[in-house]
Order: structure tokens, then C-alpha cells, then sequence
């Protein structure tokens, strides 16, 4: 296969799926992840793709904020020991927030049905998925909501979660960077998100290796803010010491 055929189908293969990963490439097409570097590079240089840690993304995609359901379907193993490692860090009692997104819905399924918890979420499916466990408060936050997501937002939002606090916010995200911090492609969503980051005496963000790099249209906060990133295995060592170096311990399940 010569390059401009593999390069073509590399951006078939973007353009089906919102995103192609370089060991994946390597695989397919038997070529070393270097040769697959040096087309993605050409590709970028052409306004095809753009390129993010360990892949790209399709440049007329980037900051298109996939449907709640896409997202549940997309590493879903990866999210499940995310999900088990988070789950260390929920206090015995006390007060949480769990933010609207895959992975944070995850960890809401995990919750021990007999641990004394009041839960506060703007999630409409985490809401509904915890009020009939009858040891949990659960408090819904209020305001519009995004049908893309299903997550409550607005000065409604805002307005409850300035009156509240928490011991732990369980976070989720589109991407995150050494860079650029905590973004999201929906700026409503991205106030939220910082709302219940400053409504907690911690914030710890949950998030698959593949939001590494993928900066999106809206910032809600730095690596700073947070106590901690729970990730996969798929997160290499160099990039976990520099995520550490800003500041949160990075756990990868």
C-alpha cells in the first residue's frame, strides 16, 4: 500500500469513528507507529485531522460532543476499573457530587446500597438510577436540561451548587492537558462543572486515557484543582508524571 493509500484510508477510518489511535494503525496496516506518526503529521498539515496524545481526531469534529449513549458504548472495560478504583476514594459518610457523563455514571451503579450517603448530581440518569436506594439523599440539581447529555445547567445550576458543599465531586470530562487543563466542548456545561469543583473539599476527575490531549472549545479548571485523575493503563508513565508534576496523583486502574 503506498502512503497517499494508507493515509486516505487513516482518515476513513477517523471520519467513521470521531478518532483513530496509532498502535491501532500499526496494527492494521503493518507498519511501524512511527510511519503512522509521520502520516498523521502529513494529514494534520493537509487540515485533515488534528493530532492528539497517542492518535487524531477529524479537524470538522473537533469539539463535536458525542450523545451521552455514544459515550457509554466507547471503553467501556476501560471505564468499568475506573469506575472500581473511584470507588476507594467515596468517604464511608458524608456528602458527594457526581457529575453527568459515562464514567461518573459508572461509579453511581457501584455505590454500596447500604453506605449512608447524600449524593448531590446534575445527572438526570445517575438521579433516577440512585433514588430508589433508600440509605442515599439524593439531590438533583435543578435548571435547563441538555438533552445531548442529560445534565442540568443554566443559573439554576449554578444558584443550588453555590449554596452547597461536599466532601468529594466525582468529575468527567471531553478532555484534559497539561496545556489546557479540564475542558468541554459546551460552555454551560464547563460553568457547571466548575461550580461543583469550588462546591468540594476535593474534585477528582474520572476519565479514560483517550481524553489526554483532546482539548475542547470550553475550560472549566487546571490540573490543579484537582486531588486526583483516575484513568486506565492505557495512560503511559510519562504522561502520568507530567499530569502528577501539575499537581493531582494520577491512579490508572
Amino acid at each position: 500500500m503506498y502512503a497517499e493509500e494508507r493515509q486516505a484510508a487513516i482518515v476513513a477510518r477517523a471520519r467513521a469513528t470521531g478518532r483513530v489511535e496509532v498502535a491501532e494503525l500499526a496494527d492494521a496496516f503493518e507498519v511501524t507507529p512511527e510511519t503512522v506518526r509521520r502520516d498523521l503529521t502529513s494529514l494534520e498539515r493537509a487540515g485533515l485531522l488534528r493530532r492528539v496524545h497517542g492518535g487524531a481526531i477529524v479537524v470538522d469534529l473537533f469539539g463535536f460532543e458525542p450523545a451521552l449513549a455514544v459515550r457509554e458504548a466507547a471503553h467501556q472495560a476501560e471505564k468499568a476499573r475506573i469506575a472500581e478504583a473511584a470507588l476507594h476514594l467515596v468517604p464511608d459518610e458524608g456528602a458527594i457530587a457526581l457529575d453527568a457523563g459515562s464514567s461518573t455514571q459508572r461509579l453511581a451503579e457501584l455505590l454500596p446500597a447500604d453506605r449512608e450517603l447524600t449524593v448531590v448530581t446534575n445527572s438526570l440518569p445517575i438521579a433516577s438510577l440512585l433514588a430508589a436506594r433508600p440509605k442515599l439523599t439524593v439531590h438533583l440539581v435543578g435548571g435547563r436540561v441538555r438533552s445531548r447529555t442529560q445534565a442540568t445547567v443554566d443559573q439554576a445550576a449554578l444558584a443550588f451548587l453555590r449554596g452547597i458543599f461536599v466532601d468529594v465531586a466525582f468529575l468527567g470530562t471531553n478532555g484534559f492537558s497539561v496545556a489546557r487543563g479540564l475542558t468541554t466542548p459546551d460552555p454551560a456545561e464547563a460553568a457547571v462543572k466548575a461550580a461543583l469543583i469550588a462546591s468540594a473539599r476535593q474534585a477528582v476527575l474520572l476519565a479514560d486515557h483517550t481524553k489526554l490531549g483532546n482539548d475542547c472549545f470550553a475550560h472549566f479548571g487546571e490540573l490543579a484543582d484537582l486531588a486526583a485523575i483516575v484513568t486506565d493503563a492505557g495512560l503511559p508513565d510519562h504522561a502520568a508524571a507530567e499530569l502528577e508534576a501539575a499537581g493531582p496523583q494520577v491512579v490508572r486502574a
